[in-house]
C-alpha cells in the first residue's frame, strides 16, 4: 500500500464515509449504497479506489462480496501520522512555553 494512494483515496468525502460504514462490520455494495444518494455503480467505483489503496478488503459470503476495513492498510496510515505527531507536539510545546 502506498501512503500517497491512501491519502488520495481519503481526499474524497464519500470514500471517508464508506470507510466509516465498513469499519465496524462488513457490508455489501447494496448495503453501503443505501446510505448515500449516489448509484450503486458509483459506490463500487469508490470501493475499487479504497481497495487499490489498501484501505478496504473484500471477502465472499455466498453470492455476496462483503467489504471491510483492511487493518494492514490502516496500520500503515497510522504509522505515517504517528511519525508526524511528535514534531507537531514539540512545536506546540515551544509555542506555549514561549507565551509564558
Amino acid at each position: 500500500m502506498s501512503t500517497d494512494a491512501a491519502l488520495k483515496a481519503l481526499a474524497e468525502p464519500h470514500r471517508r464515509a464508506i470507510l466509516r460504514l465498513v469499519r465496524d462490520e462488513p457490508r455489501s455494495v447494496s448495503e453501503i449504497a443505501e446510505h448515500f444518494e449516489i448509484t450503486q455503480q458509483a459506490v463500487s467505483l469508490h470501493l475499487k479506489v479504497l481497495r487499490e489503496a489498501g484501505l478496504v478488503g473484500v471477502r465472499r459470503d455466498g453470492q455476496r462480496r462483503l467489504y471491510l476495513v483492511d487493518p494492514d492498510g490502516m496500520a500503515s496510515l497510522h504509522e505515517f501520522f504517528a511519525e508526524l505527531w511528535p514534531a507537531g507536539l514539540a512545536r506546540l510545546k515551544r509555542a506555549v512555553e514561549s507565551d509564558r
